[in-house]
């Protein structure tokens, strides 16, 4: 009967200790999941945050053949020159501001801007907030290489013409199908409140004529 009751004791004991390891272990396989998942959405939200448009970009020497894929297929579509602006959308902006680096300059960014959305392969709160904060800055961007004048209304309505046309002109590019117009409103659920980024274009645009 002593023999009995010290077996009973040491089942329990022995079980006892193996729940607390198992707790233990996956404590600490939860712990380690969570650092590696902050760890790269850090990497990526950095990667987001540093993304410009080149020189190389804009001046056309790095331009992609017509995509001879269906462009439409998926929601990222083509990009073989990976500059991270979708092909069809890049070739539109060149053919419709041929002999334009600054236009081109300002709706690059603002095409590179949208695609990061697209062509994300994780997608959380942090990483749609810096995503949304290039899209702000490129969408200054677009403005700020037109004339205006606050006090001149007739000016003004120009200004705000001008830039309507260029801004809607790439979202019509880049939302050109009802899959990634919806994939659009999904992003945008992740977004929370952010502050500007500093700096609005990614080049110098004053260097560039036309």
């Amino acid at each position: 009967m002593k023999e009995f009751f010290k077996n009973k004791v040491f089942k329990t004991l022995f079980r006892a200790v193996l729940v607390l390891v198992s707790v233990y272990f996956i404590f600490v396989g939860i712990r380690v999941f969570h650092l590696f998942k902050e760890d790269n959405t850090t990497l990526e939200v950095d990667k987001v945050l540093s993304a410009r448009i080149s020189l190389v970009d804009v001046m056309g020497e790095n331009l992609p053949l017509n995509p001879k894929e269906k462009v439409d297929t998926t929601i990222a579509g083509v990009d073989s020159n990976t500059n991270g602006i979708r092909d069809d959308v890049e070739l539109a902006i060149f053919k419709k501001y041929p002999n334009s680096p600054k236009e081109r300059a300002v709706l690059l960014q603002y095409a590179l801007a949208f695609q990061m959305s697209a062509s994300q392969s994780v997608l959380n709160e942090e990483i749609a907030t810096a995503i949304v904060q290039q899209e702000d800055r490129a969408y200054l961007c677009v403005g700020s290489i037109l004339h205006r004048d606050d006090e001149d209304p007739v000016v003004m309505e120009e200004y705000f013409k001008k830039t309507d046309e260029m801004r809607d002109f790439v979202n019509n590019l880049q939302f050109n199908t009802k899959e990634r117009k919806d994939a659009q409103k999904e992003f945008y659920k992740k977004v929370r409140s952010y502050n500007s980024l500093p700096r609005t274009c990614d080049l110098d645009y004053l260097s560039l004529t036309n």
